[in-house]
């Protein structure tokens, strides 16, 4: 991999395209996790911070790492805008994940509000990643606001099925002028590559690793992978015939006497 190669957020660089996700984990995983998959960001809800009186996960989250804070459980914009807040107090720092659901059901993210938070937010001096459904007019919207990358779902969250709406995704990518990390629903280290080659920026990943036999392994997987599939990008791929074939190797001379 290229070291030029920079992810940058906010203006800081990071060498990893990996974003890993602390959910569903145990918190004696995390730790082991960030450390195989080479994450230099990870997601933290913060109303997770603390799980027991004698257990913080900040204790598991190496120094070198950026803490990631989400407004997981808003259900509006002025309820992410409190959390977010709460977070910087509570030594968050600036950058904050904005989530805003109000269906329990689906856990589709709310654009709308998600704008509105991602406006008052990246005014108060965030740097902003907004989690969002790949919609070309929100995606402008919140670049307009002050959004620092947006962060796409492929999939309805925790499901593991992968890249369903890859097409939208690629638009995003072709039009916004800012990051796009791809987020929820990712289940193989192999959709992970083939987002990676379309020209996202980076993958958010928590379930797949999370709900994974061996969770270090798979971690593992999906480093390689989210670096092959940027190698690929950056060499860019080959052209595909849309109709016929063409032979790699001469079809005459060989009947000759």
């Amino acid at each position: 991999m290229n070291k030029e190669d920079k992810l940058v957020l906010g203006g800081r660089e990071f060498n990893s395209r990996f974003i890993l996700g602390s959910g569903k984990y145990n918190l004696e995983l995390i730790k082991a996790a960030v450390e195989n998959a080479g994450a230099e960001i990870i997601t933290l809800a913060v109303r997770r911070a603390n799980t027991k009186d004698s257990e913080n996960i900040m204790d598991y989250v190496p120094e070198n790492v950026t803490l990631l804070p989400n407004t997981s459980g808003a259900r509006d914009a002025s309820e992410a805008v409190r959390i977010a807040h709460l977070s910087r107090e509570l030594g968050g720092g600036d950058f904050v994940k904005v989530e805003i659901m109000k269906d329990s059901k689906y856990l589709l993210p709310d654009n709308n509000e998600t704008i509105k938070a991602t406006e008052i937010l990246a005014k108060e001096g965030f740097v902003v990643l907004p989690y969002m459904y790949p919609d070309l007019y929100a995606a402008r919207e919140l670049e307009n606001v002050g959004a620092a990358a947006v962060m796409p779902l492929a999939s309805p969250i925790g499901s593991n099925r992968g890249l369903a709406t890859k097409d939208f995704i690629q638009i995003l990518i072709d039009e916004i002028d800012l990051p796009i990390i791809v987020d929820a629903g990712i289940g193989k280290p192999s959709e992970a590559c083939a987002a990676m080659e379309m020209g996202a920026s980076a993958i958010m990943c928590n379930t797949a690793i999370a709900t994974a036999k061996d969770i270090p392994m798979m971690a593992t997987a999906f480093k390689m992978a989210i670096e092959a599939g940027r190698s690929a990008y950056l060499a860019g791929l080959g052209r595909v015939l849309t109709r016929g074939s063409e032979s790699m190797d001469p079809l005459t001379g060989f009947l000759r006497d």
